[in-house]
Formats: structure tokens, sequence, C-alpha cells
């Protein structure tokens, strides 16, 4: 069988297709149409890099992981390269990931990340947690299960509260440049902040770096420290306790001369103690400055 086809002279799909045809732009919808062109780089126009980018935050559980790909083993290589490689610290690592006996199904993972690549994460577990011999990581330090962290670890009894998580292995990699580090330090504290109240809790206590009040309050994000500083294989830590359910926005938290945390706000007192127990001698001298 044959076929024969004959052919007309080419025509412009907008011939065809009125709706195609092109539409003269005026210098308004060329200034609109490069305003919302997506941006594909990391470095603006004048060539410096930008601050935000594509930075993401990813809260990562044992349920969820099969929704971020590699997302979860990359964290766990970042978290030994910033605390084996760089720090020193004497942990657990395989495959190439460090991990310890808090990685369980009651853990929560903030990820700060952008193109796959890591940029800083934290972990967040329920001070309720109990699997097995262990706790949660300040609980255990005190209780004498974790030789590497000292029992006077805190200033008062390890609380045990649904509404007080811990957060630990927090951290920035070395490959965010000293002019993105802010923005990233700003999107890993929104994380933190914002998984801590998704799971009910109104504070988070936890071990931080010993410089950790300087770029704290350039976020303006609530903590006391709550106990002496200590190392960890020669990195200066401390214990701080972090107000997350925003209560003592309008307040000021103090610190009195038996280093007791206060927290002085119009609706959180020193009554209302996170930790529970009773108030010790001293807490009495905490005061709210006016507002």
């Amino acid at each position: 069988m044959k076929h024969s086809r004959t052919t007309g002279p080419v025509q412009p799909a907008w011939s065809v297709f009125p709706e195609l045809a092109p539409a003269e732009p005026s210098a308004a919808g060329l200034r609109r149409l490069r305003q919302e062109q997506p941006v594909l780089s990391l470095v603006s126009r004048d060539g410096q890099a930008t601050d935000k980018g594509h930075i993401r935050s990813s809260v990562l559980s044992f349920s969820n992981l099969h929704r971020h790909g590699d997302l979860f083993a990359a964290y766990m290589r970042a978290r030994k390269d910033v605390f084996i490689d760089r720090l020193h610290w004497t942990l657990p690592v395989a495959d190439g990931m460090e991990f310890d006996q808090y990685d369980t199904p009651l853990a929560r993972w903030v990820v700060i990340h952008e193109f796959g690549e890591v940029l800083a994460g934290v972990r967040f577990m329920p001070t309720t947690a109990q699997v097995g011999l262990h706790s949660y990581m300040l609980r255990d330090a005190q209780l004498g299960l974790l030789p590497h962290i000292p029992t006077d670890v805190l200033f008062f009894k390890a609380p045990v509260h649904d509404r007080i998580w811990e957060a630990t292995r927090l951290f920035i990699t070395d490959a965010v440049p000293g002019h993105r580090r802010q923005a990233v330090q700003a999107e890993l504290m929104r994380g933190f902040a914002a998984t801590a109240r998704a799971g009910g809790a109104g504070h988070v206590i936890g071990i931080v770096p010993a410089v950790w009040s300087r770029w704290l309050r350039r976020l303006n994000l609530g903590a006391v420290p709550v106990g002496p500083q200590f190392s960890i294989d020669g990195t200066r830590s401390q214990a701080a306790l972090f107000n997350v359910s925003g209560l003592a926005a309008r307040g000021v938290m103090r610190f009195n001369s038996r280093h007791a945390p206060c927290f002085v706000s119009r609706t959180f007192s020193v009554r209302d103690r996170p930790f529970g127990g009773a108030a010790r001698a001293g807490d009495g001298a905490c005061q709210a400055d006016s507002d």
C-alpha cells in the first residue's frame, strides 16, 4: 500500500493557533517577567551569593523517612563530619554515619538542607522517653550512665515532663560560609521552636556550645543557662533551657544568685517552674522588668 502526502508552505504556529500569537511586550511587562523569573542560582547579579538561597527545613521521623530519599543518611553523615571529624568526639560510627542510643523512633530530627546538602540540624527527644536503661541524654548523664558528661551537668534534678523536650546534636556545618550563617541559624531555630511546639512542648532543654548566648540574642530566642560550663573532648559546652511557648515573650528571664532559672511574664511566673519540684531558696529574688 502506498501513501502519498502533499505539503503546503510552512506557516508560523500563531497563524494556525491565534491564541499563541506573540504580543508586543510593554516595558512594564518586561519588568514583571524579569521579577517572576525563578531563581536558579545562589549567586546574585552582582556576583555575591545570596543569604537565603534555597534553604529548606525538614522534620524527620521514623514514620516519614521514606518520603525524604537519602536525607536522613546525609544528616547522619553530616553529624559524623561535625562531631567526630571536626570536634574529635568519641562516638559510635558506621558506614560513615554518627549515631547513638538516642536515635530511636521516639526522636525527631530537624534538618536544614539545600539541594540535598545538609547545612545544619538538631535532634529532639521527649523527656518522658524510656528505652531500656536509657531515657534522654541529660538525665542519663545525671544518673551516671554517660561517662563523658559530668553528673552535675544541671543545677536541678533532670525533668521528666511531657511539656519539656530535649535537644541534642545541634550543629551547623563548615560548608556554610560566614555571610550565610545567620540565615541558616535563623532557619534552624525556627524549625527548633516549631518542632518542639508541634510535639506539645513549651520548653526545650539541651546541651549547647558555651557561646550559645551570643547568637541566640541575635535571633531573639529566650533561654537561660541551667548548668555549669564543662568540656566534651575539648569543646566548651553548657546546658540551657529554651522557652519556645511564646509565654515569656513580653517578660524577662533572669538568673538568681543560686543559679536557678526564673521565668517571669504576665502569664508564666516562678511558681510555674517547667522542671517541677519545690522552689529553691532565692527563687523569690526573680523580678520582672516593667514594660
